[in-house]
């Protein structure tokens, strides 16, 4: 795991701690690393979230992608609760997955 990765994954331990989420992991795409952000109820992200994300170089998917939807990390509803998606902008492109042919 590199020095990256881990520091993702103990900002999700850190972000499980507060009231309003209910999860937050680490996830990866073909060329990203993602920190997934489940939160207990429909709302958006609160700002002192938002703002330690930012901090860390994790901007909202949305935003990161350009994908011109109102919520910048807004991915899905889950049951009572919404998820949110971070892109980490400072390894963005270096991660490579592996496909078999």
């Amino acid at each position: 795991m590199s020095d990256r990765e881990e520091t993702l994954r103990d900002l999700a331990d850190r972000l499980r701690e507060y009231d309003a989420v209910a999860d937050a992991f680490v996830a990866k795409s073909f060329t990203d690393h993602h920190l997934m952000v489940d939160l207990e109820r429909r709302e958006s992200v609160p700002t002192e979230i938002r703002d330690l994300l930012a901090a860390h170089d994790l901007r909202g998917s949305n935003a990161e992608y350009d994908t011109e939807t109102d919520d910048p990390s807004f991915a899905g509803d889950l049951g009572d609760g919404t998820r949110h998606q971070f892109v980490d902008t400072q390894t963005r492109g270096d991660h490579q997955s592996y496909v078999v042919d």
